[in-house]
């Protein structure tokens, strides 16, 4: 198998090709594989492979093409790759990759929870969730996100969510009136994370419950400050209760709730095995160890930083990877012959750069606030 480069922009992926190349080791064992030697020569990855023989001994195989590689397994190791590297990165390798980090290879679980945490610009988070649906062709199994602005993109989400069992969607907008909508058209999800989405309550649980039929774990975690004003979360402790009976999970710390309401929860879902109580401190801790000593329980006594760490990262002063992040970077950091040339630990610059660039790529990440690929 061969991997060829032109001049030296093959030194511009030094910054992934250990990882990549880690990963190729285990994709090439499952399919009975092994890489006996990978040479480097005139800006040139050479990687022979063999396959064990009869006697046990092996042989180098001829050179082979990258893209007589399946996709399905070039996306299993892009997967383990930052999103940034996938979109901007790997498919400027070459025409296969690309053809694969263009195809639902690589898209059947779509986190992109830390990159939204990253960019407050619904526009961003709309556009990138389009583009990601869509090439996972609608076979995304999961998919994760933060703030997600707006009940238009919760149902386009839902339209597209046949093969959809893990939903995550901490801190989104959305409302009671869309989940009773759409809900029938998510029957398929068993992990749920609506945890300090503040606009849906008790309806908007009973009608997740009552359609996701397989619904296993939920997460409905809330923050001291999202609750501030409100009496108590009754309704929605009953609404768990009612309406999904088969939670082997369930997680709502600082939700404002008594005992009673756990009472009701256990009753129900006799298959609950794990239960987060943390900072729910109406609840009677003994009381639950005495009568369901089956039922792990965390909490509602235990320490944390939760409180501390929420105004960590909103406080205008933490710098706390903020030297990382994207939009501080201008358009000069990737300059040739800056100060910065030190990152490329193979003691070579960058003078003589040749990046060839194939279709489909370029113009089509603009806006994301990423800057140019190396």
């Amino acid at each position: 198998m061969v991997l060829f480069f032109r001049g030296k922009h093959f030194h511009t992926l030094n910054t992934i090709r250990h990882e990549i190349l880690n990963m190729l080791y285990q994709a090439f064992s499952c399919v009975n594989l092994r890489i006996c030697l990978i040479t480097v020569s005139q800006n040139r990855w050479i990687i022979q492979l063999a396959r064990p023989s009869l006697e046990g001994m092996e042989e180098c195989s001829e050179y082979r093409c990258w893209e007589e590689l399946l996709p399905d397994a070039l996306g299993l190791i892009f997967r383990n790759l930052s999103l940034q590297e996938m979109l901007t990165v790997v498919p400027r390798v070459c025409k296969s990759w690309s053809r694969v980090v263009a195809g639902p290879y690589c898209w059947q679980e779509i986190d992109i929870q830390e990159w939204s945490q990253q960019h407050s610009k619904p526009d961003q988070l709309i556009r990138m969730v389009h583009t990601l649906i869509a090439r996972s062709g609608g076979s995304f199994r999961r998919i994760s996100l933060y703030g997600l602005p707006n009940d238009s993109l919760f149902t386009f989400i839902a339209d597209h969510a046949r093969s959809l069992k893990t939903l995550e969607l901490p801190r989104s907008g959305i409302s009671d009136c869309i989940v009773e909508d759409v809900a029938q058209r998510l029957s398929n999800v068993t992990f749920l994370d609506v945890s300090s989405c503040t606009k849906i309550g008790a309806r908007a649980l009973e009608a997740f419950g009552k359609n996701c039929k397989s619904l296993v774990g939920l997460r409905r975690v809330m923050h001291p400050i999202d609750v501030a004003g409100k009496l108590c979360q009754h309704d929605e402790a009953r609404a768990i209760a009612c309406s999904m009976p088969k939670l082997r999970h369930l997680e709502i710390g600082y939700m404002l709730i008594a005992t009673k309401a756990v009472v009701e929860i256990a009753s129900q879902c006799h298959d609950l095995k794990f239960l987060d109580l943390r900072g729910c401190w109406g609840v009677d801790n003994k009381f639950l160890q005495d009568n369901y000593p089956g039922l792990q329980v965390l909490g509602p006594c235990v320490d944390d930083c939760y409180e501390n760490s929420f105004w960590e990262e909103c406080s205008d002063d933490s710098d706390d990877g903020s030297i990382y992040s994207w939009e501080f970077m201008d358009d000069d950091y990737y300059a040739i012959g800056s100060d910065d040339e030190g990152i490329w630990d193979d003691g070579q610059g960058l003078e003589g750069l040749e990046v060839r660039f194939y279709g489909g790529v370029g113009e089509g990440y603009a806006g994301f606030d990423w800057p140019p690929s190396p």
